[in-house]
């Protein structure tokens, strides 16, 4: 079990910049690298995978975010400007869909996540995740619309996160979906030092239980409150705060085989972090880290502490992970129940072997050559990256 307990430095600007779009954690010292406990593979140890057949599908792609598949086949994808687009029989649309709505597209905010509810053919609605509001007061919103497969109809926002925050940095915003029904959906921590909130560094609040900064939320497909979340009964906590102590988390992927929820999160210099996700646990940020400030100093002088959950994988330097895929194909079985996480600053995709008690067993690099923002494994058993540049792309993996 984890926690983190924070050092509070301050940002150097350019540092800040140079990773402002990419959500991600700066590259470490290796002098600086701190000590790991045993269940954590070094970033040492990692191979690289033969290579697959990269095919690609789509280009021209304006810094995409995320992807999902129509019963048809076709292939919703969202462009973090604030577009979503349609691959259709191999062929990208050059008219995004209507129906989307404005979005605050600054830094790493706009169009995010999107994803369909499970029985999508019955009810006909897809949900989106997305930065509202200005550099002043912004905040990451959850809404729904019906998808005729032309446009968006019907559209509501169903959440959003309970305090507004300056900036432009760190909003969360994957979505699973779990067997009854209910979603899980990331929430950022708000920022980087100086950015502050009531006074206080706004990373501070992932351990307050009042606000769903630096959380995971649990909803139901109208946005409402499930009666079995951890906290419903908590006096002063948000009901739909499911898990918390989280930094930036932008991998979230669900094993329908074993039930096993994962995570992949943002460090800051270094210390990313692989979790498997619990409800009700605390996964530490920033009481305990193994990141450093970005200027290097310490965040924590803890990586570990009774009643925090630890990571189950720590990269130092980072990979700044971004898109998660568990591997449930029939045509690779060896790779059956592992993990394939998305790198933006790493630009690969890291093959993630785990054994039957779903601990780190192995990991190897698969190159792609260009930030890596998400990874999917599509109706057909391949897997399917997307890549976080202005012309970006869609790449068949096989």
């Amino acid at each position: 079990m984890t926690a983190k307990s924070n050092s509070l430095g301050t940002i150097i600007g350019s540092a800040i910049a140079s990773c402002a779009i990419a959500g991600c954690a700066l590259t470490s010292n290796p002098s600086q690298t701190p000590t790991r406990t045993q269940n954590l593979v070094p970033a040492d140890t990692v191979a690289s995978s033969p290579e697959l057949q990269k095919t690609v599908l789509a280009d021209n792609l304006e810094h995409p975010w995320s992807m999902a598949w129509l019963p048809d086949g076709a292939i919703l994808i969202t462009e973090r400007p604030g577009r979503l687009r349609i691959l259709r029989d191999g062929v990208l649309d050059p008219t995004p869909i209507p129906g989307v709505p404005e979005v605050f597209a600054v830094g790493q905010g706009g169009l995010m996540e999107v994803s369909l509810h499970p029985r999508f053919a019955e009810t006909g609605w897809i949900y989106l995740t997305y930065a509202s509001g200005s550099q002043d007061g912004n905040r990451t919103q959850v809404a729904r619309a019906k998808f005729d497969g032309n446009a968006l109809s019907e559209f509501e926002v169903i959440f959003q996160v309970s305090q507004a925050k300056p900036g432009s940095q760190h909003f969360g915003s994957r979505i699973v979906w779990l067997p009854d029904e209910t979603m899980l959906v990331a929430i950022g921590d708000g920022g980087n030092p100086p950015v502050s909130i009531e006074g206080e560094l706004i990373r501070t609040q992932a351990q307050n239980l009042d606000s769903h900064l630096g959380k995971i939320v649990r909803l139901n497909d109208d946005g409402s409150v499930p009666s079995d979340n951890p906290f419903v009964s908590t006096p002063d906590a948000e009901p739909t705060v499911w898990s918390y102590g989280h930094r930036n988390i932008q991998g979230l992927a669900v094993d329908s085989q074993t039930g096993r929820i994962w995570a992949t999160e943002h460090g800051a210099r270094g210390g990313d972090e692989l979790n498997l996700l619990q409800r009700g646990e605390n996964y530490g940020w920033p009481v305990v880290t193994y990141s450093r400030e970005y200027t290097g100093g310490i965040i924590s002088e803890e990586q570990s502490r009774p009643g925090m959950v630890d990571p189950k994988q720590v990269w130092t330097p980072a990979i700044a992970p971004s898109g998660l895929a568990v591997y449930t194909s029939d045509r690779r079985p060896e790779w059956t129940g592992d993990l394939f996480a998305g790198g933006l600053v790493s630009q690969d995709l890291r093959h993630i072997e785990l054994n039957a008690a779903g601990a780190v067993a192995g990991e190897r690099a698969i190159a792609i050559g260009q930030r890596v923002r998400d990874v999917r494994q599509g109706p057909d058993g391949a897997l399917y990256v997307l890549t976080d540049e202005p012309n970006g792309q869609l790449i068949r993996l096989e």
